[in-house]
């Protein structure tokens, strides 16, 4: 399975009054470990977009295990959980520096065209991205 990794250092303004991570931005870090993802890949969404596509969130899900506070580096962890003719579910794990889990979740995507908003399957617009997420799909 393939899963990229990428490293956050916390920052004060993502804390609440307790000092704690406020827990919309693990969804933020969440998509940042996305976006890495693809690019370790070598593909690109941003280029998606300008060939008039959008990935928007059907469902999102995250469950919080242990608070994770300021000055501390998070490891988000990110693989395709599933893909499948218009769906991609991804698959996260939000670590400690002493590898604990912080969180863990899964977003799933459709593909659909900017204009009309209408789902769109990768294999038209890119199937070497198709490919590359069946080859590396978890399930």
């Amino acid at each position: 399975m393939f899963v990229s990794e990428k490293q956050i250092e916390i920052r004060y303004a993502e804390t609440d009054q307790m000092g704690v991570v406020y827990h919309a931005n693990y969804l933020v870090w969440m998509e940042i470990g996305r976006t890495k993802l693809i690019q370790d890949l070598g593909f690109d969404y941003a280029g998606l977009e300008e060939q008039g596509y959008l990935s928007p969130v059907l469902d999102l899900s995250i469950q919080y295990k242990k608070a994770m506070r300021y000055g501390q580096v998070a490891t988000v962890r990110t693989w395709v959980e599933s893909h499948s003719k218009l769906r991609t579910t991804y698959g996260y794990e939000i670590l400690h520096e002493d590898g604990s889990v912080a969180a863990t979740g899964t977003s799933v995507h459709t593909l659909v065209k900017k204009d009309n908003f209408r789902p769109y399957p990768l294999s038209k617009v890119d199937p070497k991205w198709e490919a590359k997420y069946l080859e590396i799909a978890h399930t």
